[in-house]
């Protein structure tokens, strides 16, 4: 007979007794795949946080190794009125120091043109007809080459040609528009304003083909370039913008003064207040210091920034205290080591070139627990970490920059390159991750080769227990018939 099914013929479990050897066999195998699988996993989540770590300082570290940020100068501004401010500025990092009196008292301007009257041979009404006859005419800055020309159709009425106007491609800045001034007298106006400022800048329109009606809406006529002709007359010209500066008259044709005090840009946005007697205009201290605050905040946000990727460091590479506390994922590992190695090599290494020297004498030092800091007491004699900051900021400002950009021993510029061989694609940590997804991968392949080796060792038990099972029936089936003639004797 043929057993269909282990234990069948002789009664026996069988079946479980090949799942129990089985069992045997690949438990041992499968919780060593496994722990490795959790440390490799705990690994790969490992190098993804400090890598992360380590890219939040590089940035507060890229910061500190850029001279721009480091030598700023700040202009602040303080206005005789709160509520009133007449400019804005900015100082680049080669200006000087010093205090200026601004006022501001004239603003910069585009010219305004605009038609005449009804009554002097303007127009009564926005429907009315610019010009029975076609033509064109061409709006343009005599001084410079801003240019562009409209086509006016016979019959085309005021509204439609001060649309067609502003619509222009080319338009480089006139804005037209219609005043009704609600009087037979006065009718419709076209007005023109141009947003060209600066003297001598006014606004031109050229009545290309000398035709009589549109005389009406044009400045000169075709052979003229600054004879006025027809009906429209200058309501405003163009003009500078006007300060003085410590009493002495500055002039510029926007409303920005660049370099008028060097390497300081100021932009006026209105005319300053006068005093008592109507003709005095009162002036704004203009202040041109370093910008200690901003470079302040930077070097605390790299204190910061280290002492949270110092955490991270501690966090992985910890030895567990006991058996029943965990290691970190990267304990006593070289590379992690080696990172945090380099860097505290470099955060106190000298700089000649910088009189302060070190990152001491800035006020940052380790403490007990190995994190940096900027101390609120004076331990050893030197004054406080607080102290030596504020010190640096306003007597040795330049020398910060020295400190940390000096393109041989700055701080900065040398933390910047030690964590890019780290953080950049190639770098260590990337290849690092990269092979650790590969012994990862190859897990995989393992427990494939241990599923086959368990059917290969499943066959051979099933063929083994089959012989016996089969022995066993045939034996049982033997007792029973002995059993059987014997009951019948």
């Amino acid at each position: 007979m043929t057993i269909q099914s282990l234990g069948v013929g002789s009664g026996l479990d069988l079946e479980g007794l090949v799942g129990q050897l089985l069992e045997a066999e690949r438990k041992p195998k499968t919780d060593r795949l496994d722990n490795r699988e959790e440390q490799l996993d705990a690994e790969i989540s490992g190098l993804g946080k400090l890598k992360s770590r380590l890219q939040d300082f590089q940035d507060t570290v890229d910061d500190l190794r850029s001279e721009a940020n480091l030598k700023g100068r700040e202009p602040t501004i303080d206005n005789p009125t709160e509520g009133v401010e007449p400019f804005t500025a900015e100082a680049s990092n080669s200006a000087v120091e010093g205090d200026y009196q601004i006022a501001v008292t004239q603003l910069a301007s585009g010219s305004r043109i605009e038609t005449a009257d009804a009554v002097d041979g303007g127009f009564s009404s926005t429907s009315d007809v610019v010009s029975t006859t076609a033509g064109s005419l061409t709006f343009k800055i005599p001084s410079g080459t801003d240019s562009f020309t409209i086509d006016v159709t016979a019959g085309q009425t005021l509204q439609q040609l001060s649309s067609a106007i502003n619509a222009a491609s080319d338009n480089f800045g006139v804005v037209s528009s219609i005043i009704d001034t609600g009087t037979a007298d006065g009718g419709a106006k076209l007005v023109f304003t141009s947003s060209t400022t600066g003297e001598g800048n006014n606004l031109v329109i050229v009545n290309d083909d000398d035709i009589a009606d549109l005389q009406r809406v044009s400045t000169v006529a075709s052979n003229e370039t600054t004879v006025e002709a027809g009906n429209v007359a200058a309501v405003r010209n163009a003009q500078n913008a006007k300060a003085t500066i410590d009493g002495i008259d500055v002039e510029s044709s926007t409303n920005e003064f660049e370099n008028v005090i060097e390497n300081v840009s100021f932009e006026v946005s209105e005319v300053s207040e006068k005093e008592a007697d109507g003709v005095t205009f009162r002036t704004s201290k203009l202040s041109i210091g370093f910008d200690s605050e901003g470079v302040e905040s930077t070097i605390r946000d790299f204190v910061d920034n280290f002492n949270t990727l110092s955490t991270e460091i501690r966090t992985l590479t910890r030895l567990g205290d006991s058996d029943l506390e965990e290691d970190g994922a990267f304990a006593g590992d070289t590379l992690i080591r080696g990172i945090e190695s380099g860097i505290n090599n470099i955060l106190f290494s000298g700089v000649d070139s910088s009189t302060l020297g070190s990152l001491f004498q800035l006020g940052i030092e380790f403490n007990d627990q190995g994190e940096l800091e900027i101390s609120s007491t004076d331990s050893i004699g030197l004054g406080s970490g607080e102290d030596r900051l504020k010190e640096a900021l306003s007597d040795n400002f330049d020398e910060i920059a020295n400190l940390f950009t000096d393109p041989e021993q700055g701080v900065a510029v040398r933390l910047y390159e030690n964590l890019r061989e780290y953080t950049r694609a190639g770098g260590l940590i990337t290849s690092r991750e990269r092979a650790t997804r590969d012994q990862k991968d190859q897990l995989s392949v393992e427990r494939e080769q241990l599923e086959l080796r368990l059917l290969n060792t499943e066959q051979i038990l099933r063929d083994r227990y089959l012989n016996l099972d089969q022995t066993v029936s045939r034996l049982n089936q033997t007792g029973s018939a002995l059993l059987a003639s014997l009951g019948g004797l």
